[in-house]
């Protein structure tokens, strides 16, 4: 669901998520924490997040022949064995379709949990080691500061290791306002993120984008009934 608000107060994912139970995962924006605590949701990090930070340290440090390996390489080493660990795992998924939520658990908690401990311990150790004033140092302090919430995704089968799949879609919507008519106004917004509302959930449930949009904009305005409106949404279209 695309949602347009104005504000970026914590209220809205708190009007959101009313009545929504289980795994939340975000970026490290605080705004959610508020509602994680009213509905008692388990909060989920995101490692990409972390692990764009480093990379925007290892991109500011000297470059060279001479250059020594700073303490974001190493970082992101290891962050990078645990994204290798997933597509490992994803492999094994493919090869053996009856692997169980047991089995990718024990996988993570044999190869990932290591790596994990491995990061805290160097984050932990180097973290008085780096300038303050250092994009190193604000890429370890938000690391540790998500760190509950970086290593949740190791004890739930369904869980990733970042929310890099809701990102991919909302990319195109992100990209196209800024050179879209229409976009710079509250008015806009809002018909915006009903479109891509019903565009992203129709692909989500198999259907291809513009033959829904025709059959519910053909279909709707004939509709009567509550009934009728919701045998119209994605879930309820049969993929012909």
């Amino acid at each position: 669901m695309f949602h347009y608000d104005p504000s970026r107060s914590g209220e809205v994912p708190i009007n959101l998520l009313e009545g929504f139970t289980g795994y939340l995962q975000t970026d490290g924006y605080a705004g959610y924490n508020a509602a994680c605590k009213e509905y008692e949701l388990i909060h989920v990090g995101c490692m990409d997040h972390a692990r764009r930070k480093f990379v925007k340290a290892q991109k500011a440090q000297p470059k060279g022949k001479k250059a020594k390996v700073s303490k974001a390489d190493i970082a992101l080493g290891i962050i990078n064995k645990l994204y290798r660990v997933e597509r490992q795992l994803n492999g094994l998924k493919e090869q053996q379709p009856a692997m169980t939520a047991e089995d990718i658990v024990a996988y993570r908690q044999e190869h990932s949990a290591p790596l994990l401990d491995e990061l805290k311990v160097f984050l932990d150790t180097n973290l008085s080691k780096v300038p303050k004033e250092s994009l190193t140092h604000t890429a370890i302090s938000y690391t540790l500061n998500q760190w509950s919430k970086l290593v949740v995704y190791c004890k739930d089968s369904e869980l990733r290791i970042s929310n890099i799949l809701a990102e991919n879609a909302i990319r195109p919507f992100v990209i196209g306002r800024k050179a879209w008519l229409f976009a710079d106004t509250r008015q806009g917004a809002k018909a915006s993120a009903v479109c891509y509302s019903l565009v992203e959930t129709a692909k989500l449930n198999g259907l291809e984008p513009y033959q829904y949009l025709h059959t519910l904009l053909t279909e709707l305005p004939y509709a009567e009934s509550v009934e009728q409106i919701e045998a119209l949404l994605p879930w309820n279209i049969k993929n012909d």
